[in-house]
Formats: structure tokens, C-alpha cells, sequence
């Protein structure tokens, strides 16, 4: 297992209350165009916890990249020109595809930028888990402001595995995809787009198994099976000074936060080395600074990390009492994927 450490609590009183956040998880970073960093957060409330005033949901708070081993440091948020931190865009009262079906929130899988367009990939849920539509939103000015881009696809797309997504530009002009279901019970889909066509959904390929081989445009397999919940694609730079792809994610199957090390976006699964990063465990058992985290999901990589000095930012929810519901951030040595 990977030595880690926890760096700082990012969300909650005393570090986002300027932005009415009181309680919110998740925290997806990316790079704006313009170098500062986007953090894409889940369920938000204006109290400290679940539940009361302010519920929205996904919301953005932006970084300084300079300013990230110690912590990330919120600097201003998305929505519109006020501090308060708004929903990036307005909560459809039903389901388009399923009009009958009422949306209660929209929650943030993914963030990805493309020359100077962001996009967001985001779930129309009825209740937790229960995924009506997923779609893609764009911004154009740095993730001040977003808009539906019109690409969508229904709830039971792939199965179901077409719910929870992350994503990573490749460097042969493609965008590679992993998915999964909302459900954590389900493993890995692989689709691929060309960047200039991302918002194209006729332009999405799956990765799967037919005529005894491997191919894209084949019926979409399963790359792997498990239990996941919430995946992060990134390419870090190691030690060596080369980039490496790295598929951080929930192993809910097992409790933890695993990430793999892939020799290319479509690698052998079964056959990537892999390492355990922070176990979950009972509120009686946590240690921070052992990487042991009661009731943790999560698991995004912060922009500027390195293999041997790899932040994520990691939630935690006590669903007993509704608090902690907030964002850390965790520091980590994965180098140990290089011997394996």
C-alpha cells in the first residue's frame, strides 16, 4: 500500500464559508484554460452537513495552481459574479427523456479541457443513485459560466454503465472514456471520441470483445469487473520524466481508493499494476495520517501532481449524522506502480 497522508479539510467552516458552503463533497479538478484550477463539487448546502437552505448542486470554486501542497486554496466560484457559489446551471423540473420522472439533483462526474472549451459531464438523478440522464455542459470563459451542450444520453445507455464517467485526452487526437453505473456494483466500459467531436454522440466508439478479439466499434464490453463508483483518468509526470496515465477510482467493492497505472488508454486491466492508496474503515478506526478514512469515496487527482507526489482530493459523508460531509485533500507516493 501507498503511503498516505492527509493535507488539509477543503470544504466546510472556516474554509468555504465566503461561498455559502457549508456541506458538499466530491471536488473534481481540472485546468482552466487560463491556468487557474476547477474544482466541480456534488450536493451542496449552505450549513455545515446534509440537508437545510441552499441546496444545489454541481457547483464550482476555483484554485491557485501555485498554491496546492498545502493545501488548495479557494479563490473565487462559478455561477455567476457574486461569491456565493451558485448551480451551474438550472435544475430541469423533470427528466426530458423521462418526462414523468422528477430530477432532484444533477451531480458532477468528470471535467476535461479542450483547447478553450471545458466540458462537464453531469447525472440527472432521481434520489442518489438513480440516474435519469447524464449530459455534458461547456464553458467558454475559464468555467465562470456553463451551458447544456445538447449532448445526452438516457439513463439506461450501455446497460446502465454509461452513468459515471471520467475522462482524458489521449495524444492521437482522441478523448478515451472509462464508465460505470452509478450503483457501485458494476465495472469498467471504454468509449473513445475525437476531441474536435466531443460533443458529437454519433462520434462515440466502445472498446469491447467480438471475432475473438479486441477492437473499436465492437459491442461495449467490460473491461474489468468490480464494484466501482467515482473514476479519475489523469496523466501524471514520474520520476523518470515521462507522463504516465493513471485511473484513480472507488473500489467500493473492497473499501478503498485504488488507482491503476495503464501503459495506454485501452490497457489490459486485469494485467495493470495497481495499488491501494487510503483504506476505509469505522469512525473508531481513523487515522488520517495513515491513509485510514471512515465513509471515504471519491478520489481526484489535483492538476501538478507527480507518481511520488500524487494529491487527490477525497470525500467523506457520515451518514449517520450528516457530519463531516466535506472534501479533503490527501497527498500520496505511488511510485511503487513503476516496480510492479
Amino acid at each position: 500500500m501507498a503511503v498516505t497522508t492527509k493535507i488539509a479539510d477543503l470544504t466546510g467552516p472556516g474554509h468555504t464559508d465566503t461561498f455559502g458552503i457549508g456541506g458538499t463533497d466530491l471536488g473534481i479538478v481540472a485546468t482552466a484554460p487560463d491556468g487557474r484550477l476547477v474544482a466541480a463539487f456534488g450536493d451542496t448546502f449552505d450549513r455545515a452537513g446534509v440537508g437545510g437552505p441552499g441546496w444545489r448542486s454541481p457547483v464550482v470554486l476555483f484554485a491557485d495552481p501555485r498554491d496546492t501542497g498545502s493545501g488548495l486554496r479557494w479563490t473565487g466560484s462559478g455561477g455567476d459574479t457574486r461569491d456565493y457559489a451558485c448551480r451551474l446551471v438550472d435544475k430541469p423540473a423533470t427528466s426530458w427523456l423521462r418526462p414523468h420522472r422528477r430530477v432532484t439533483t444533477i451531480l458532477p462526474a468528470d471535467v476535461i479541457t479542450l483547447g478553450d472549451t471545458m466540458y462537464l459531464h453531469v447525472m440527472a438523478n432521481k434520489g442518489l443513485g438513480n440516474v435519469l440522464h447524464s449530459e455534458v455542459l461547456a464553458s467558454t470563459d475559464n468555467g465562470v459560466s456553463w451551458e447544456r451542450t445538447g449532448l445526452w444520453w438516457p439513463g439506461d445507455h450501455c446497460n446502465g454503465l454509461f452513468q459515471q464517467l471520467t475522462w482524458c485526452a489521449g495524444d492521437d487526437g482522441y478523448v478515451y472514456a472509462y464508465t460505470t453505473g452509478f450503483q457501485r456494483r458494476d465495472g469498467l466500459l471504454l468509449h473513445r471520441v475525437p476531441a474536435d467531436r466531443i460533443t458529437d454522440r454519433d462520434a462515440w466508439e466502445p472498446w469491447g470483445f467480438a471475432g475473438e478479439r479486441w477492437g473499436w466499434g465492437n459491442p461495449p464490453t467490460l473491461t474489468i469487473p468490480g464494484a466501482f463508483g467515482e473514476l479519475n483518468l489523469r496523466r501524471v509526470p514520474g520520476p523518470d520524466g515521462r507522463g504516465h496515465l493513471l485511473l484513480t477510482f472507488f473500489d467500493a467493492g473492497n473499501y478503498r481508493i485504488d488507482t491503476m497505472l495503464l501503459d495506454a488508454p485501452n490497457a489490459d486491466l486485469h494485467r495493470a499494476p495497481r495499488a491501494t492508496l487510503l483504506h476505509g474503515c469505522g469512525w473508531d478506526d481513523e487515522d488520517h495520517a495513515s491513509g485510514r478514512v471512515a465513509q471515504l469515496y471519491g478520489g481526484y487527482v489535483v492538476p501538478g501532481s507527480t507518481l511520488e507526489n500524487l494529491h487527490l482530493v477525497v470525500s467523506q459523508w457520515n451518514t449517520t449524522t450528516n457530519w463531516p460531509y466535506r472534501s479533503m485533500q490527501f497527498r500520496s507516493d505511488a511510485t511503487e506502480l513503476l516496480g510492479r
